[in-house]
């Protein structure tokens, strides 16, 4: 297999389309699997925004230090691209609507789905702290470097999302017992 080195040298050095192809395919996955949980599962938002991000990655590799990994590079253009988004839309931070009351997260058919609505209830730098350590196997240095927050700041996101997330899933925890008493009665 090719490397993404390699693969930045031919499309730097060549404008070669199909090494640029292999990239996107390569790392297109978890860029929106990023991007959607940024957008707390607005698909439609997150692959625009992946598409944006393919684009400028484009147009931006030859300013690629091939000290880095090319993947924290793009999530880090993801996560601009995001911001933008955001600040220019002037979207609420929370982009997701909440599970109704009495929704069982355990038994979600589509956990994916869930997740990404759970992490509507933490704010936007917390859901990126979040989601590039849990999903994208990310350390904080490396965090850090996308996000550009300091590492207490990156450690201090990531607690407090955690937080907010275990308070939800503790308060709706009795609801939720509740409402399946009431299903079966």
């Amino acid at each position: 297999m090719v490397s993404d080195k390699e693969l930045v040298i031919r499309i730097t050095g060549s404008n070669d389309q199909a090494a640029f192809q292999q990239l996107v395919e390569r790392h297109q996955a978890a860029i929106r699997g990023f991007l959607r949980r940024l957008a707390a599962g607005d698909f439609g938002t997150a692959d625009d925004l992946a598409q944006e991000t393919f684009l400028m990655a484009y147009r931006k590799l030859h300013t690629f230090k091939s000290t880095g990994s090319l993947l924290s590079w793009l999530h880090t253009i993801a996560y601009r691209q995001f911001l933008q988004h955001t600040r220019k839309h002037a979207r609420q931070q929370v982009m997701a609507e909440p599970p109704e009351q009495g929704h069982d997260p355990r038994q979600s058919v589509d956990s994916e789905i869930l997740a990404q609505r759970l992490l509507g209830f933490v704010s936007a730098q917390e859901r990126a702290c979040l989601t590039l350590a849990y999903s994208a196997g990310m350390s904080h240095p490396e965090i850090g470097e996308v996000t550009g927050f300091p590492l207490g700041t990156v450690k201090s996101h990531i607690q407090r999302g955690k937080q907010k997330l275990q308070r939800w899933l503790k308060d709706h925890d009795h609801s939720i017992s509740e409402n399946k008493e009431a299903h079966r009665a």
